[in-house]
């Protein structure tokens, strides 16, 4: 048997004005979205656990079949295991972004997507003059670490910087404001401002009419997290395919293989026919496959509605109809679509809303819903499930 879990990040939606009343999943072209709803069982799944922020670490946990209320120890760390920065006891570890501030306010929380290139520039300047406090580590483009050795700090409260476009920065923020490591991080982050602006890279960023990453925001942190791996919990083997530290870090502590996949970009440009390539060759080693997308995720974030149907269809046409062609010659197999959270365009952040998901059985029976969206899914005779039960239901262990 082989597992087949595709992940749209952030495709769920709201009825926007600009549709008619529909999300963007109702108006997008899906054919083979349609299908496995059509020729499987569908339901809602209950990603974000009552009391804890809707974010994509806690989401893809659940989806893995982790209670994040558990496990759940901080996104800065996943991202760490991701690119190698193995954290000690007592380490913690931050989310960095590149940011853009402008008078006084958080103007663009990945300064335009800066590029991985320019983002290793500034990472060097940072450590030249703030690594005595800890280390920055490079990531892939604005998502980058911060990692120090100070177990209290992951007790302070911290703002995801694409939450607060817009708004002051002197209120967002790390707090307690009266907390001495609040302070001593608050003022690495107004220090980085100094530092950054007059840095080439952001002065030729300037001319060419991007927007400079001129101030770091420290989020998300925590110390690295105990989890048991996934073949020891589950009894398969497994792999990730995906372009976001996040998901390779998940990947990293649960003992999966993260296939390096040449174009994944985690974002607008990534190479759809490439994970459905590589995915597709994996399933010969492996089990089941998480194969995650994050293209519609960024669309939400930038309020930009026809960049998320686009992904939602190029997620639908150039990997789930691929995987439907190949899938039947491994006999029995099980695919499922789902978004790990929803990204409403209306309100550019994640929220706690149930997401929709189809799970499609080759030897399955189906129930009475038609099509993939949020609302043919309340006819599925799921129901609504915690997020971490998905895996479970999925295996039907």
């Amino acid at each position: 048997m082989k597992y087949v879990v595709i992940i749209g990040d952030g495709m769920a939606d709201y009825p926007l004005n600009e549709l008619n009343n529909k999300t963007p999943l109702q108006v997008s072209v899906i054919p083979n979205m349609d299908y496995i709803a059509s020729n499987g069982v569908n339901g809602f799944l209950k990603t974000i656990p009552d009391g804890m922020e809707p974010g994509s670490d806690v989401a893809n946990l659940a989806i893995m079949g982790y209670n994040p209320k558990k496990y759940y120890t901080g996104r800065g760390p996943l991202e760490a295991a991701s690119i190698g920065a193995n954290l000690k006891s007592g380490e913690v570890a931050f989310r960095c972004n590149f940011i853009t501030e402008k008078d006084g306010k958080l103007a663009d929380f990945n300064a335009n997507h800066i590029s991985t290139e320019e983002s290793k520039e500034l990472i060097k300047a940072l450590n030249n003059e703030l690594g005595h406090i800890g280390t920055f580590y490079l990531g892939v483009s604005y998502r980058n670490l911060f990692v120090m050795e100070n177990e209290n700090v992951a007790s302070l409260k911290s703002m995801p910087p694409h939450d607060i476009v817009g708004e002051g920065i002197e209120e967002n923020l790390l707090s307690p404001f009266d907390n001495d490591n609040a302070e001593l991080l608050n003022r690495i982050m107004k220090e980085s401002q100094e530092l950054l602006k007059n840095h080439p890279v952001n002065k030729k960023r300037i001319v060419e009419g991007k927007n400079p990453a001129n101030m770091i925001w420290l989020w998300g942190q925590g110390p690295k997290p105990e989890m048991p791996l996934f073949k020891e919990k589950y009894g398969f083997t497994g792999a990730t395919i995906t372009g976001v530290d996040l998901i390779k870090g998940l990947g990293v502590y649960l003992g999966l293989t993260n296939i390096d996949v040449p174009g994944a970009t985690g974002y607008f440009d990534t190479d759809y026919d490439a994970k459905a390539k590589y995915a597709i060759n994996s399933l010969d080693t492996h089990d089941i496959i998480f194969i995650h997308v994050e293209a519609p995720d960024e669309a939400g974030h930038a309020g930009n509605i026809e960049e998320k149907i686009k992904g939602i269809e190029s997620i639908d046409s150039k990997i789930v109809g691929k995987l439907l062609d190949e899938l039947p010659q491994f006999n029995d197999y099980a695919i499922s679509i789902l978004p790990d959270h929803a990204t409403p365009i209306k309100v550019k952040t994640h929220t706690v809303d149930p997401v929709p998901y189809a799970i499609c059985y080759s030897n399955g029976s189906k129930d009475e819903t038609s099509q993939y969206n949020e609302f043919s899914a309340k006819r599925g005779s799921l129901g609504t499930i915690e997020g971490y039960n998905f895996m479970k239901k999925f295996l039907m262990k």
